[in-house]
């Protein structure tokens, strides 16, 4: 779902600042549309997903009347006997009793409350708007209607905070008593306004050391608070991982559809254009780019990537017949191994708690 009330200025997601109705149900017409011409594609199975996953954007910014006919579309063209999971990300002010019930009817059984902080003053600097007490109703609110599992999102490493705030944050999730948790460091992305303000000295970033320290007292407290780290950035009560994530880490086949929405099937790879005007004027499959046809060496190293994000890590088994003997990657994966990045276990090789810290330098060096 592309439409937010505002675009953060950290965001390097497609969005648009759009609230106008008709616009609203041209969109979900066209998403059904889309539906529609994939089942009709040669040899295409039918849509019966163990998972789905609607982001955005904020997509509880989608009014009421356009969220009706996505569930009356949805209803027609999808099997349902697989589905396990049903997750819709939403900002807390978004969350309102009818529209609870409503994603209660549709089916969704799990809800992504964009918390990001609870300091007024740190979710200034990241541009968002809510009030932090808001969190709490919207998990209130979910969990009244029936939606049985709650993730909240979290940002670390903004610029002004000190560890002092970082324990606030985590004393105010954990009060609310998540199944999950999302914690993700604050990254500069390119071609945002925080980058580019950043690039005008008007952003001081937090030091490297600092955030080190953040990222090393979540990892103490969510774990104090019985959490299981299961991936980089994200823990969870045991049994509530999120399952449709794991298909990425996992590298299965999933499909995206919207504008921007990426899919992966079968080795391909392919994402629909990130512009909502072609998206509406175009009919059938949507305009695509980023076509990656399937290519051996390129899978294996983003299963290696991905894998390694799992804390379980990647199994010796299929590492040994994955990766040739003369493959460069082996050479940092022993010298990874040598400098405490990585470590083996009986049957996977996975990060050290140092190689957490410093991962994505590594990460980047093995695809």
């Amino acid at each position: 779902m592309p439409f937010c009330f505002h675009k953060c200025h950290y965001c390097d997601f497609y969005s648009i600042v759009e609230n106008d109705d008709d616009r609203h149900n041209h969109f979900v017409a066209r998403l059904l549309e889309e539906f529609d011409a994939l089942a009709a594609l040669p040899g295409a199975p039918p849509l019966a997903p163990r998972s789905i996953f609607i982001g955005g954007g904020t997509p509880t910014f989608l009014y009421p009347d356009a969220w009706r006919s996505l569930a009356r579309g949805l209803d027609r063209r999808i099997d349902r006997h697989r589905l396990a999971e049903f997750t819709v990300e939403a900002n807390p002010e978004t969350i309102e009793p009818p529209l609870m019930d409503l994603l209660v009817d549709l089916g969704v059984n799990r809800i992504s409350l964009g918390a990001q902080s609870f300091q007024p003053r740190l979710l200034k600097a990241l541009e968002r708007w809510h009030d932090p007490a808001g969190v709490a109703r919207a998990v209130a609110t979910a969990r009244r209607a029936g939606i049985g599992r709650v993730n909240i999102d979290l940002i670390f490493a903004i610029p002004g905070q000190d560890l002092h705030q970082l324990d606030a944050d985590l004393d105010a999730a954990l009060a609310l008593e998540p199944d999950h948790l999302s914690y993700y460091g604050l990254t500069y992305e390119p071609n945002t306004t925080l980058t580019r303000r950043l690039e005008r000295g008007q952003v001081q970033p937090i030091g490297e050391d600092l955030a080190a320290a953040m990222y090393e007292r979540i990892l103490d407290r969510l774990e104090a608070a019985g959490f299981v780290h299961y991936e980089i950035s994200n823990w969870a009560r045991p049994g509530h991982t999120c399952r449709h994530n794991l298909l990425y880490w996992h590298d299965a086949d999933w499909l995206g559809v919207g504008p921007g929405a990426a899919s992966h099937i079968g080795g391909q790879r392919w994402k629909n254009a990130p512009h909502l005007g072609l998206y509406l004027a175009s009919r059938g499959l949507p305009p695509a780019q980023d076509v990656e046809l399937p290519d051996p060496a390129r899978a294996t190293g983003e299963r290696l990537m991905m894998g390694l994000r799992l804390r379980e890590g990647v199994a010796l088994a299929w590492l040994s017949q994955a990766l040739p003997a003369d493959d460069p990657r082996r050479a940092v994966i022993h010298q990874a191994i040598a400098d405490n990045l990585l470590e083996q276990t009986a049957t996977h090789l996975r990060l050290t708690r140092r190689g957490l810290l410093l991962a994505d330098d590594l990460l980047i060096r093995l695809i």
